[in-house]
């Protein structure tokens, strides 16, 4: 069972990995690149402030942005897998042209850059006990057993099995 000090260092992790995805949207929305290159910029930029302001060490910077990677990747998969859905729920008959075509184009030039950093990372896409990650669902790797995350967390051990892998979903 947590301890007082323990539930207050898991929940400081937390807040820290909020504010850093939260510093990483707001570089990416200031950058004027594109792809890969400006995901991988806006994540340097949001660790080199929040480490110059000690807010996090170097090595939680470096954490972070794993976590962050690992969190885009498995939603570009999702996002994909929503796309065949989409395909057929805003088939040409269904919505304007005009409105499609624009839709389309704004999800093409985020959704490449994902889709790649998700065909990439799609082996790696596990988390463990004692990661941070977002909200989500997150199945049970040993048992399939499925533990429902509403907020930012650490993942903890399967209370099924004890076991330490996962998958996520949404």
């Amino acid at each position: 069972m947590e301890n007082a000090q323990e539930k207050q260092t898991r929940e400081q992790a937390e807040s820290q990995y909020d504010r850093f995805v939260t510093r990483f949207r707001e570089a990416l929305e200031a950058s004027q690149a594109k792809g890969r290159e400006a995901l991988d910029a806006s994540m340097a930029t949001a660790r080199e402030n929040m480490v110059a302001l000690g807010e996090i060490s170097t090595e939680q910077g470096k954490l972070f942005g794993e976590y962050l990677k690992r969190d885009l990747a498995q939603t570009a998969k999702d996002m994909e897998h929503l796309g065949e859905e989409a395909k057929e729920r805003f088939h040409p008959s269904r919505v304007g042209a005009g409105a499609l075509a624009a839709t389309a184009a704004a999800f093409r030039l985020f959704g490449q850059s994902l889709l790649a950093l998700s065909a990439k990372a799609d082996e790696a896409l596990v988390y463990n006990a004692g990661e941070i990650t977002s909200a989500g669902t997150l199945t049970c790797l040993k048992c399939g057993a499925q533990m429902q995350l509403k907020k930012t967390s650490v993942i903890t051990a399967c209370t099924a099995c004890q076991g330490t892998i996962f998958k996520k979903g949404y």
